[in-house]
């Protein structure tokens, strides 16, 4: 479990809670590094100013922010911990709304949220009132120098935090075309039949990386200098949509969940 890497309350009404936020999701794909092709050795980042000609390294960098061409307004450190915001310190929650309300869409990224001793109470009268409503706290939180937008709902005995999109963030989808078709009754029971065939609990364990594990066969065989044989891609065939439809149904009821 990671530490916690902000600290600070959750804000309902006239009620606070002061809570620890810690990384809920970790990736894990394989690492590579930028070589040198000739020599196969890991080049050295160097940075290079023009204008006084001369190379300089990532200690002698400021932030600027170009205001005009050619023209930077310089920030450091302190100035980004004085951004006047209330929420740098506070989960200010606006209200609370249902969850399926929120398009999946505009959801990002996943944090826990666990009490202080001192907010173990009010805490829990928190996550237990979502859980009984069903409903999801939606509010604003600034790290990591942004301020997220964010729903809180309950996870066993926690809290989760998914950030969210700004709408601002999401592109219009209403401009996307579809080619225009039609289905027949039969068609649509018999995928309905499939989709039936096929339900099952979700369980997370059950799923893999494919692709990462594929990846490292190819790693360990280069090392070993064994060939690789690449699949070949399958071939698009639409055919008889009944009859596809009909054959997966009978395959789905003898064979257990792909991974």
């Amino acid at each position: 479990m990671t530490k916690a890497f902000w600290k600070g309350v959750v804000s309902f009404g006239m009620v606070t809670i002061p809570v620890k936020m810690q990384v809920a999701i970790e990736s894990k794909v394989l690492s590579f590094h930028l070589l040198h092709k000739k020599c196969l050795t890991r080049p050295k980042q160097v940075l290079y100013c023009e204008k006084d000609d001369e190379y300089f390294n990532i200690k002698e960098t400021v932030r600027g922010y170009e205001f005009t061409r050619d023209k930077y307004v310089v920030l450091d450190n302190s100035d980004f911990n004085k951004v006047p915001l209330r929420t740098a310190h506070t989960i200010d929650i606006s209200g609370f709304v249902d969850a399926r309300e929120i398009d999946p869409i505009y959801y990002y990224g996943s944090h826990y949220l666990v009490p202080e001793e001192l907010g173990a109470k009010p805490f829990r009268l928190l996550r237990e009132s979502l859980e009984k409503t069903g409903l999801v706290g939606i509010a604003k939180v600034a790290f990591q120098r942004r301020e997220h937008l964010v729903s809180l709902m309950p996870l066993e005995d926690i809290l989760v935090m998914h950030t969210l999109h700004y709408k601002s963030e999401v592109l219009p989808r209403e401009e996307i075309k579809i080619p225009k078709t039609k289905v027949s009754r039969g068609e649509m029971e018999m995928a309905i039949s499939l989709v039936r065939t096929m339900s099952r609990s979700f369980k997370p364990v059950e799923y893999t990386d494919g692709y990462q594990e594929a990846l490292e066969k190819i790693v360990k065989a280069k090392i070993s200098g064994e060939k690789i044989l690449v699949p070949e891609k399958p071939k698009i065939e639409i055919g008889d949509l009944m009859e596809a439809l009909r054959a997966s149904v009978e395959a789905a009821s003898k064979e257990p969940a792909a991974k």
